[in-house]
């Protein structure tokens, strides 16, 4: 496969972080300098924009920049510690799961400029150390709150714990966070139980680049 200087989408399955995934890419294509936009968690799936040799490379940060589309499932009536099932659950009380007029309500009021605080297990750096790695030493990283756009949000479905959305926003939104402060705004707490990119930018699921046995 021969994608040196170029910048293309490929398929991130679950399972691998971003980084591992290009350094398995890397090999695979046999290229020095290959870089990504957009980092997507390890159980997540889907568009990773890459760029193959330095001069695409260079160019990955106009894609950063690009809307993201998302298809989430958010499992409601619980919290988790990572914002996904990878975390320690927690149980919130509750009478009677949202109604969807409801959950319609509470959808609108985070279209726009929001004010997101990130995930405390994520890879922003507190003082040149990422967050998640202070996290795991049981530490509490101040994760201050950044101004992000969301440009839409639609129901897919709802079946209780279950509700499933098509996100569209801006860069530097995290999926996570706006699970978690959907729950808590609907006062039943939530996380991602999937996650799907499904575009970047131009870039969709059918340009989506399937990368034959690198993982």
């Amino acid at each position: 496969m021969n994608e040196k200087g170029k910048i293309f989408a490929a398929w991130k399955p679950k399972g691998p972080t971003s980084a591992e995934f290009l350094n398995r890419l890397k090999k695979k294509i046999g290229a020095r300098k290959v870089g990504h936009a957009g980092t997507l968690d390890p159980l997540a799936s889907g568009i990773l924009v890459v760029g193959v040799g330095r001069a695409a490379t260079k160019q990955l940060n106009m894609a950063v920049g690009e809307e993201k589309e998302y298809l989430v499932k958010i499992k409601l009536g619980m919290r988790s510690t990572t914002g996904d099932e990878e975390g320690k659950k927690e149980v919130v009380e509750r009478e009677h799961f949202p109604g969807i007029e409801h959950i319609e309500k509470v959808l609108r009021s985070f279209i726009g400029m929001v004010d997101q605080v990130p995930p405390a297990y994520s890879a922003l750096k507190i003082k040149g150390t990422p967050a998640y790695k202070l996290a795991r030493r049981g530490k509490t990283p101040e994760m201050n709150p950044r101004r992000v756009k969301i440009f839409s949000i639609g129901i897919i479905s709802y079946d209780p714990p279950y509700l499933e959305l098509k996100v569209v926003t801006g860069p530097g939104v995290y999926i996570r966070s706006l699970a978690r402060d959907i729950g808590d705004a609907l006062g039943v707490g939530g996380y991602v139980a999937d996650l799907t990119r499904t575009r970047v930018g131009k870039y969709t699921r059918e340009d989506g680049t399937d990368i034959v046995g690198i993982w």
